[in-house]
């Protein structure tokens, strides 16, 4: 397979190949599938003055040169989404079938935003004093930094990148290094549909290159997806000096199932909440919270289920779940089910390397039942296949341990009572309620967003993503 040398790119023009760092196929760490720049803090400067000198006149176009050119890029997306899927299939290591379906999904976002470039609108209202008129207009922010997870290597910078130029503002991109290639296909992509240099910039590498993003002075907002740790650090860095910040930093998402749920709905909730796509979602649900008279089957019939998932090769047809992105992610999958076994959990399912005709981070899905609430396991993103059970006496208790932890993006309940699915819909904290759905998946056009240390700022995507990306201006005018 091609080994890529990417490169910046920076005010139109790709620049700084290098092979300083190497992203690998985690189903086949042979592959090397890419090599890149270990970007500096100059690159991102050099990144930000371009944007800064192309911002105004991008700004300052007509909405329809933004609505055309982000839905040259959406048609183009389209087009080349088996191939870019079978990219992300390789460096990610998401099933074929998922990295053609999120590379779709970027498609829909830009085509999405394409329409809400031509609809950034403001208010007109009566003033209180005779004689003025009183609007509001909403105005693009400037230079926006962008730092982006492996997990969604394409849909992330999208769903980002896509509102941010609808509505006038330059961006500077920082791509996770387990996923490089991904965001340098959409550079290339975005550089073929025409961009004016300077609108959009990619800088790759390391830690350094966020840094440098979130501390630049003329970066007027950073948006952020990735860990708690590291969001806090961004967060204070940037308000320290005024920017504006939006961070999302995934979950320890509830799904709670009641007694009266039908047990294979139940177990398919939580399968596909819990391992599909390995369980690398922010919004998986990774802790099910059972009630007491169907805990026992649901158990065995969700451990059954995941020693019947077949684990292997992204690119191979008959996987179902594919292998951890990288080494690092795949030992701390490895770690938290020890540490559960050691603080006191069953474990009924899974838990064991895969091994295949490859050398890869493969992991049986696993189940650890008979966890007590405060476990790590229960309050800690673990980022895997793994699902831990905890036994809830009853509706109530259910909900308390629901709203347990310091997580808050996504939940769900499985249940047939209207009248419980709906006190949850209404009592649990969370920014996302799913009602007999796996707390996973969600829509490009509708918010996205948790409570409490999931999320911080304006929500992102759909209609909401005008709030981060625009200020608003109101203007008096007289006679």
């Amino acid at each position: 397979m091609t080994n890529r040398v990417l490169s910046h790119y920076i005010g139109g023009e790709f620049t700084g190949a290098s092979d300083a760092l190497e992203s690998l196929n985690p189903s086949d760490t042979s592959d090397v599938v890419a090599r890149f720049p270990d970007g500096t803090a100059a690159d991102v400067a050099m990144a930000v003055a371009a944007a800064q000198a192309a911002q105004p006149a991008w700004a300052d176009a007509s909405p329809e040169v933004r609505s055309d050119l982000l839905e040259k890029i959406a048609s183009a997306l389209f087009a080349r989404s088996a191939e870019i899927g079978e990219l992300l299939a390789r460096e990610e290591g998401k099933l074929r079938a998922e990295g053609i379906g999120e590379t779709l999904r970027a498609a829909r976002i830009f085509r999405y935003f394409a329409g809400e470039a031509l609809r950034r609108h403001g208010l007109t209202l009566e003033s209180t004093r005779p004689g003025l008129d009183v609007a509001t207009y909403r105005e693009a922010l400037g230079v926006v930094g962008l730092i982006t997870p492996w997990n969604f290597p394409i849909a992330i910078p999208a769903w980002k990148a896509a509102p941010a130029l609808a509505f006038g503002n330059a961006v500077v991109l920082k791509p996770a290094n387990v996923t490089p290639a991904m965001a340098h296909v959409l550079a290339e992509v975005i550089h073929e549909a025409g961009v004016p240099a300077g609108v959009f910039n990619l800088v790759l590498g390391r830690g350094d290159v966020g840094r440098a993003i979130v501390d630049h002075p003329d970066v007027t907002a950073v948006s952020f997806t990735g860990s708690q740790g590291v969001g806090a650090s961004v967060g204070m860095a940037a308000m320290k000096r005024g920017a504006r910040v939006q961070m999302e930093m995934g979950g320890k998402n509830p799904l709670v199932v009641l007694n009266d749920a039908d047990l294979a709905k139940a177990v398919a909730i939580a399968a596909d909440g819990g391992f599909f796509q390995t369980g690398q979602r922010c919004t998986a649900s990774s802790k099910v919270i059972v009630e007491d008279g169907i805990h026992d089957a649901f158990v065995a019939a969700l451990a059954e289920k995941a020693a019947s998932l077949k684990v292997g090769a992204a690119l191979d047809p008959e996987s179902q779940v594919g292998p951890a992105s990288s080494e690092s992610q795949f030992e701390q999958n490895l770690n938290y089910v020890r540490i559960a076994c050691d603080e006191g959990g069953r474990l009924a399912g899974g838990g064991d390397r895969v091994s295949g005709p490859t050398q890869g981070y493969f992991m049986q899905p696993t189940v650890i039942a008979d966890t007590a609430p405060e476990m790590r396991i229960n309050n800690e993103e673990v980022f895997g296949p793994v699902v831990s059970t905890v036994r809830a006496k009853n509706y109530e208790e259910a909900l308390a341990l629901a709203n347990a932890g310091n997580f808050g993006l996504s939940s769900g309940i499985v249940t047939q009572s209207l009248a419980k699915a709906r006190h949850f819909r209404r009592n649990v904290k969370a920014g996302m309620v799913m009602v007999n759905l796996p707390t996973a998946g969600v829509d490009y056009h509708v918010p996205f967003g948790g409570t409490r240390g999931s999320s911080y700022g304006p929500r992102e995507q759909g209609f909401a993503a005008v709030e981060f990306y625009t200020q608003v201006k109101t203007v008096y005018t007289g006679d």
